[in-house]
């Protein structure tokens, strides 16, 4: 059986290349690295391709997708790709005849889980999710939907059992979370204050992108601008640039608000500190820490006061027996159906606008990497027309209030 992997951006990229490294043998996989406006350089690719499986990926323009997969003609493709672009390219690969089986997931935490997240998938075969409460929490949004998500549960792919003994403190730090500049002032405070506590050991940010690369979400208030605009950075904090897994061969503990990469650090024996400093809620995508034990702030942060999981938790987030991993099973039996003709494409949601609402999806999506007409036209169309619509809603808010005030 053949599986091809379709990603665009750092984490998806990541995720989708061990995720297919961990099929059984048997399975050819291979990556197709599709441009959009997220699309990983090649220092990023090599970085995310790291222990996955899968040694190289190979660069197509949206226009060309369609050709190369009906001349690969695989059983299954895995879209990996932040949502607005695995619309598009979902849409495109369920027009594909013979169709494969077309899968798609989220890379990381999904808790809470998300409306959003379920609409840009409908369309695919098989969702992959990482522990039991997500199975569960998209689940029961989906039949309140009145939606048919068959939902399949993996262990996230890049954890890995491998112990460390290190002295590091490593901070995993996000895009946007916290999003506001104060916020991450002041994580960048607790790091220099932390450096400047212990000068004997490092404090190691570990940067998701170098200056000018582009990543799935992109940040506006980077941490290194933030720490030097702090004064002069102790010598023992430093800067990586490379794999998380080989900042995490020397670290005593990790700190981040939210990172997946704390899911990678507890799977390696490696104390963490969910920093709660500015609460616990949706938006900084940490209330799936709630009941773990892993919560601290400044103080914890800045004594290195690390903490270990609640052994209850585990086994709901994240840390499942691996044998109750069924996505692999569900994939499989989803191609012998698909060959046999009991599988029939799934149709994605209704939408007002036809042609053109799907080149305006994609144009939206891919930007510069959708040089075509239609996409053009449905742009210079659609944001103004857009942009009527969101002003109509606003003043119908408005009036709304008023009559209730």
């Amino acid at each position: 059986m053949r599986l091809v992997v379709v990603a665009d951006s750092d984490s998806y990229v990541k995720w989708g290349a061990a995720l297919a490294g961990s099929l059984p043998d048997g399975w050819q996989r291979e990556l197709l690295v599709i441009e959009s406006k997220f699309t990983v350089n090649d220092t990023q690719l090599r970085s995310a391709l790291r222990d996955s499986g899968i040694e190289q990926g190979t660069r197509v323009r949206y226009r060309e997708l369609g050709e190369l997969l009906t001349g690969i003609a695989p059983d299954a493709v895995l879209v990996a790709a932040p949502g607005p672009v695995a619309r598009v390219l979902i849409r495109l690969v369920a027009g594909l005849r013979p169709c494969p089986v077309i899968v798609s997931g989220l890379p990381g935490i999904s808790i809470p889980a998300t409306v959003k997240a379920l609409r840009f998938r409908l369309q695919s075969d098989l969702m992959v999710v990482h522990s039991h409460r997500e199975v569960r929490e998209f689940t029961a949004l989906s039949r309140e939907h009145g939606w048919d998500h068959r939902l399949a549960l993996a262990r996230l792919p890049f954890t890995t059992e491998h112990p460390v003994s290190g002295t590091d403190l490593v901070f995993a730090p996000q895009a946007v979370v916290p999003r506001a500049r104060e916020d991450r002032v002041e994580v960048a405070r607790m790091l220099r204050d932390a450096a400047l506590a212990d000068l004997a050991h490092r404090v190691v940010v570990k940067l998701r992108a170098l200056a000018g690369e582009r990543s799935t979400h992109p940040e506006d208030d980077a941490y290194p601008e933030l720490l030097a605009a702090l004064g002069p950075i102790p010598d023992n904090l430093v800067f990586s640039d490379g794999p998380m897994s080989r900042a995490l061969d020397t670290a005593a503990g990790l700190v981040t608000v939210s990172s997946t990469a704390l899911i990678e650090a507890v799977a390696r024996g490696i104390p963490v500190i969910a920093i709660d400093t500015f609460g616990v809620t949706a938006a900084l995508i940490n209330p799936v820490f709630e009941g773990s034990g892993l919560f601290g702030g400044r103080d914890a942060v800045v004594a290195r006061e690390f903490r270990d999981p609640d052994v209850a938790w585990l086994a709901d987030n994240y840390f499942h027996d691996a044998a109750e991993s069924d996505w692999a099973a569900s994939l499989e039996e989803l191609v012998a159906a698909r060959r046999a003709g009991r599988l029939p494409a799934r149709s994605g949601l209704r939408m007002r606008g036809g042609a053109s609402r799907a080149a305006w999806d994609r144009k939206r999506a891919l930007g510069a990497a959708d040089p075509s007409l239609s996409g053009r036209a449905a742009l210079v169309v659609g944001v103004p027309l857009r942009a009527l619509v969101l002003a109509g809603h606003r003043l119908r808010r408005a009036a709304s209030g008023a009559r209730t005030s």
